[in-house]
């Protein structure tokens, strides 16, 4: 099937859900449904202006609160934590695909974690049995030791609590701004037993239905996002659904070398008429952290320059792209200034020929709707 590329940028943003007001609610209950929509919702400790994770779920609940993603972590339980492309809050009806992985850990701890001793592990797991939930500030009895790593402790029971939750045992069942409290992952969860761990042709199948559902044009790199080495065998499972008619294959306008497939029925959905919506995003927003693919879609290259030298910026410290309707027309460098109470603009950036006052008037309106939610309190 051929699309236009303003037709593909208008399937992916709705798959985002993106185009419209509310589409999951408000309240919990819409955190909880957002988070399973998409996936998974990444977390970064960047806090120039609010934390990615918050940022992602604000821009598709517009009275999104703090306090509903912690509701759905450490209340219902609906969320948990753990690895995907990055950490990220992922739906706890999917706990079971994430189980191979944390076997794994269990066995080969890897480079990072394999100088964690059995002693060490016996003893965050015996003091958080004992006393409940615990982060690595409650541990004061360590003996400590020089780091090895800028983002290391002195403290060694920090990378035995890491082991602890990437092998499954410990579950991050609270976070405190960015200090996490970690539980016994069967404790938190109330289970008897753990969920039976999803087969190697079950995780693909995963893999493969949860990008449709929060791209509609996948490929095989949106697909394995960072996991090159699943390409061949999600390749032959896409040639199965193709052949079966679950799958069509699609082209349209930058696809180059790429191939993309979408489900038929999707392609026929009814999207909303054109808007005036705006949305700042953040870089790791779903719709921007592929960087190859949003190029693909909107003919725009993201840049993260935190890491880059001040001389060689091209849009500042953390430049974040804003979306009216199917377009990005701007690039937006923030900083809260939460002790002044205000949200300080470091970079204005206008893309293409977007520059217009009508432009201007709605990102300024969208900017004082972001201020309140930077600064409000819960």
């Amino acid at each position: 099937m051929k699309l236009t590329q303003v037709q593909a940028k208008k399937l992916w943003i709705h798959a985002q859900r993106l185009d419209v007001d509310s589409p999951f609610g408000k309240g919990p209950e819409a955190t909880k449904k957002a988070i399973e929509h998409l996936g998974y919702v990444q977390i970064d400790t960047i806090n120039v202006i609010e934390r990615c994770h918050h940022h992602i779920l604000y821009n598709r609940i517009p009275g999104y609160k703090r306090s509903d993603l912690h509701h759905g972590q450490s209340i219902s339980k609906s969320v948990f934590e753990y690895w995907t492309h990055a950490l990220s809050y992922v739906p706890t009806r999917d706990f079971h695909y994430f189980l191979p992985d944390m076997k794994r850990y269990q066995k080969n701890p890897g480079q990072w974690l394999s100088s964690v001793k059995k002693e060490e592990l016996n003893k965050v797991f015996r003091l958080i049995k004992n006393e409940g939930p615990v982060s690595i500030r409650d541990i004061d009895d360590d003996v400590l030791v020089e780091k090895k790593h800028p983002w290391g402790s002195r403290k060694p029971s920090k990378k035995a609590l890491q082991l602890g939750f990437y092998s499954g045992r410990l579950v991050i069942s609270e976070r405190q701004g960015m200090l996490k409290k970690y539980e016994l992952t069967d404790r938190h969860f109330e289970w008897d037993k753990k969920p039976k761990a999803a087969t190697p042709k079950q995780i693909n199948e995963y893999l493969l239905e949860r990008a449709l559902r929060a791209q509609c044009l996948v490929s095989l790199d949106s697909i394995c996002h960072l996991e090159p080495g699943r390409k061949p065998i999600i390749r032959k499972l896409i040639e199965t659904k193709v052949n079966s008619g679950d799958l069509v294959q699609v082209h349209f306008d930058n696809t180059g070398k790429d191939l993309y497939w979408a489900k038929p029925d999707d392609l026929e959905v009814r999207l909303p008429d054109a808007s005036d919506r705006i949305h700042i995003l953040s870089p790791f927003d779903p719709l921007t952290i592929q960087r190859k693919r949003l190029k693909a879609f909107f003919d725009y290259e993201h840049r993260f320059e935190a890491y880059v030298p001040k001389e060689k910026r091209l849009f500042g410290y953390f430049g974040l792209p804003v979306l009216k309707d199917d377009q990005i027309i701007a690039v937006l460098d923030l900083k809260t200034d939460r002790q002044a109470k205000e949200l300080l603009m470091q970079k204005w950036s206008w893309l293409g020929k977007n520059k217009s006052a009508f432009n201007k008037r709605l990102i300024e309106e969208e900017l004082h709707r972001f201020e309140k939610f930077q600064l409000s309190s819960c």
